[in-house]
């Protein structure tokens, strides 16, 4: 398969990994009365089951004791689990409460704060036009904060926890595939998951098994969050890392859109022009990286002994 059919296919998975996230509040929407905590903990239990199944079927096993041994390896998967836990449990809580368009934010925010992580933990140099994009990014929250009356948690939580998550997973150097890192993470937490189940059962709030349609859904959770992270795996190998992250924001609009047209959320006039700030940030950032990977490809030309 020639370099173009691979990118071609590449977007498409990432296309298709976006847009799965994008519908992630009807999904969600659609799991009521479930609270956000049964709902986390369905759907770590089925991921887990799932990654079980597989991994016995492929008979691969081999990855477990030497990631067991490593003791830097295994905390950083236990902060990753824990992390995108809270991510989980945060955005639920935002959907079933009707303020998707607050988890949409964090989303758009989250490409900002990830640069923000790399400054102020990595150490790493902004360009002008980076810096002109994270100056933006936090007048639309110090905006949005007053504006609002209120500080934005939902979407600061979103984009903290992701940002951190991503940057955990790459100090650490997970070097797993997506189905090991997943099953790792989800195993991590699953004991969590067991004592949630219960304390919800002891209260009488349990909901799986009072119909089978909302039973099908929640145990349809493993699915739902292993197929995009296995295209968004396929996608990431195929395509440069701009091409992704500008296929990203596709998730964050569809959320919204979701929420407004389908969903029926009110947004506030002060919440539109905090996106709006924010989105002039974003075609800052997204164009600046273009550029930079332009001016990257256009140093590697066929006489240079790297591109051989």
């Amino acid at each position: 398969m020639s370099a173009a059919d691979q990118a071609r296919r590449g977007t498409a998975y990432g296309v298709l990994a976006y847009g799965v996230w994008g519908v992630f509040p009807l999904y969600f929407h659609a799991l009521k009365p479930a609270g956000a905590w049964e709902i986390l903990a369905h759907r770590i239990a089925w991921t887990m089951l799932l990654c079980l199944i597989l991994l016995a079927v492929r008979k691969d096993w081999a990855w477990l004791r030497p990631t067991l041994a490593d003791r830097r390896l295994s905390l950083g998967l236990v902060a990753a689990a824990l992390l995108i836990a809270a991510n989980w449990v945060i955005y639920v809580v935002a959907v079933l409460a009707g303020h998707t368009y607050e988890a949409a934010l964090g989303y758009f925010l989250n490409p900002l704060v990830t640069v923000a992580l790399g400054v102020v933990l990595l150490g790493e140099r902004l360009r002008r036009a980076q810096w002109i994009a994270v100056g933006i990014g936090a007048a639309a929250f110090l905006y949005l904060a007053l504006a609002g009356g209120g500080f934005p948690i939902v979407a600061i939580s979103l984009a903290l926890s992701f940002g951190l998550y991503g940057l955990l997973k790459k100090r650490v150097g997970v070097a797993l595939d997506p189905w090991h890192s997943l099953f790792a993470e989800t195993a991590i937490l699953l004991p969590a998951a067991a004592v949630i189940l219960l304390i919800v059962a002891e209260r009488g709030d349990a909901t799986f098994g009072t119909g089978a349609w909302h039973t099908t859904l929640l145990a349809m959770a493993g699915l739902v969050t292993a197929i995009p992270l296995l295209l968004f795996a396929a996608a990431a190998q195929r395509v440069p890392l701009v091409t992704m992250g500008l296929i990203q924001f596709m998730t964050p609009v569809m959320q919204l859109i979701v929420g407004v047209l389908l969903l029926n959320e009110h947004v506030t006039s002060s919440s539109w022009v905090g996106f709006g700030i924010v989105w002039i940030a974003l075609v800052i950032l997204s164009v600046d990286s273009l550029r930079a990977s332009r001016r990257s490809r256009a140093t590697i030309t066929p006489l240079d002994p790297a591109a051989e």
